[in-house]
């Protein structure tokens, strides 16, 4: 068992301790605002200007000196929010000259970056005195289901700070809280948080297909998704507008503009000390244009020899065989545990009669699943194809919900997450079905959670302010929630999506602005699926301190 923090004795030598334990247990979004003079920040429009962070908020914490004014009692000010604490009477902890940050093995990496964040000495042992900081790995303390590493407890007492958890990632997010608590009210205030996210995936979706952001981009991208708890960027990197990642086994398909696998090399190695996975997908058998530019016979056509936008003939054995080698080759690259594998839009199930527009590929079906088979068994044959592929790498598929069936003779194996993005495709089904089939899902609501460079097909550019008030992870579809449970152990999480469908329409700048509150307001719903409290002009007005 790990240790048991205490917090309802207060130390009696500060002289400004309560008389008595004050015991609040409390989210911060019901805190009232600090600091009346705080002007709140812009609304998240998409100008170049608006969102950018505050030269207070980016800049380090003001020296201490020795006789430090007590923190006021209450709930650390942090986004997202934390979920509970207990206050305790006495002074909190401000950081000062000559204070430590104490860690050492597997958490000296986060020792030396808090302490440079703080502007504190790093030590690799202690004890502990007046004044430092103590990261500790402790196995009692942890949060709950899939996240259970990401849990922590931040404790202020006696003049010290202790972060504990019981995993890596949980410490790290106990150090942004800390460090965030500094930002927007100078110090931790005396007792306990006990902080966990309710869904365990939380991140955003990049389209570097369409446009090329550079390495440097990708990587404040990175910073700023841990800055708000997020772990997980996933990178789609191949469509029909090009392909930004370097090839060995296909270098014919690779656009000029493009990361070369040293620069990925670099931004996994960054997403990984800030606890943060990226996810690649290579989308098939549709958005495949840039590897039927250089293989224009795996180009599919219908029975009047139209060309397929995007699309590759999964009756051609070659379609398969160059789609498996990319997967092989870039699944290395990329240790995560997932490689997403697209499945979306495919122009063939997009006909009113795939059978008749398609005969090719209805009658491989039929010859490879049966008399009954049709044109979408043989497309969900290739997703369990390609999830068998990805499988033997040691990876989990991912694929979107328009890429799975219903009533054919082929299914979609259940192992492959289903990430729920619309319903506003031809033929698609409500989330409902897909959760009534014992299925996981990841939210990326395209009502809420989709950011269309151009804002083409009636798509309108997200604000935060709408996502904080009006979204939840059971919101999948449109704006109401689904009616059937839809707890961390079915709706496994969300992202915010950026799609570059008119890549001229933002600069990359811009994107990042654009972003900002949206990602903010996406993380704070995520860790915690409750309606928040905090009016949406106080959250954005935090933002712009502790970011």
């Amino acid at each position: 068992m790990g240790l048991r923090l205490r917090t309802t004795r207060a130390s009696a030598v500060r002289g400004t301790v309560c008389a008595g334990v004050l015991l609040v247990t409390m989210t911060l979004m019901g805190c009232p605002r600090e600091g009346g003079a705080d002007r709140p920040r812009q609304d998240d429009s998409r100008s170049p200007r608006a969102s950018s962070p505050s030269a207070a908020a980016s800049s380090p914490p003001a020296r201490q000196s020795a006789a430090q004014a007590p923190v006021p009692a209450g709930v650390p000010r942090a986004i997202p929010a934390v979920r509970s604490a207990e206050s305790a009477p006495g002074p909190g902890w401000r950081p000062a000259d000559g204070a430590r940050v104490i860690a050492s093995g597997p958490l000296a990496d986060e020792g030396r970056r808090l302490a440079g964040e703080l502007r504190l000495q790093y030590a690799a042992a202690g004890p502990a005195r007046s004044g430092d900081v103590e990261l500790a790995l402790r196995p009692g303390v942890s949060g709950t289901g899939p996240a259970a590493a990401e849990g922590y407890e931040l404790t202020a007492r006696d003049g010290r700070v202790q972060v504990a958890s019981a995993g890596e990632p949980g410490v790290f997010y106990g150090t942004r809280t800390l460090l965030q608590a500094v930002r927007s009210g100078g110090g931790l205030p005396e007792g306990v948080v006990r902080d966990a996210p309710d869904r365990a995936q939380r991140g955003l979706h990049l389209d570097i297909a369409r446009k090329h952001f550079t390495a440097r981009w990708i990587e404040d991208r990175l910073r700023e998704l841990s800055a708000l708890k997020l772990n997980q960027l996933a990178l789609h990197f191949s469509d029909d507008q090009g392909f930004r990642i370097e090839s060995d086994s296909h270098p014919e398909i690779v656009s000029k503009q493009h990361l070369t696998k040293a620069e990925v090399r670099r931004i996994v190695a960054l997403a990984e000390s800030l606890h943060v996975t990226v996810i690649p997908e290579i989308d098939s058998p549709g958005h495949l244009g840039a590897v039927i530019a250089a293989h224009p016979t795996l180009q599919l056509r219908d029975a009047a020899g139209t060309a397929a936008r995007g699309a590759i003939d999964i009756a051609n054995a070659d379609s398969a065989r160059i789609v498996d080698d990319l997967l092989r080759e870039y699944a290395p690259l990329f240790p995560g545990p997932y490689f997403h594998l697209g499945a979306d839009e495919y122009r063939a199930l997009m006909a009113k009669n795939p059978e008749a527009s398609y005969p090719r590929l209805a009658a491989r079906a039929k010859e490879k699943y049966g008399p009954r088979a049709r044109v979408q068994d043989l497309a969900t044959g290739w997703l369990n194809d390609r999830a068998a592929v990805v499988r033997t790498l040691g990876k989990k598929a991912k694929a979107w919900n328009d890429g799975f069936f219903p009533g054919g003779v082929v299914t979609a194996n259940k192992d492959i997450e289903v990430e729920y993005w619309t319903g506003k495709e031809i033929g698609a089904r409500a989330p409902q079905d897909y959760l009534n089939e014992g299925r996981k899902l990841v939210n990326l609501n395209d009502e809420y959670l989709y950011y269309v460079l151009g804002q083409p097909n009636q798509f309108t550019y997200p604000t935060g302010q709408r996502i904080y008030e009006q979204w939840s992870p059971a919101v999948l579809r449109g704006t109401a929630p689904v009616p059937a449970p839809a707890g961390p152990d079915r709706v496994l999480g969300g992202r915010l999506a950026v799609w570059c469908d008119h890549a001229d329409a933002q600069t990359p700048q811009q994107v990042a602005s654009g972003i900002r509150l949206p990602l903010a307001a996406t993380a704070q719903r995520l860790w915690d699926a409750r309606r928040p409290t905090m009016p949406w002009r106080d959250f954005a007005s935090l933002d712009a301190r502790v970011r």
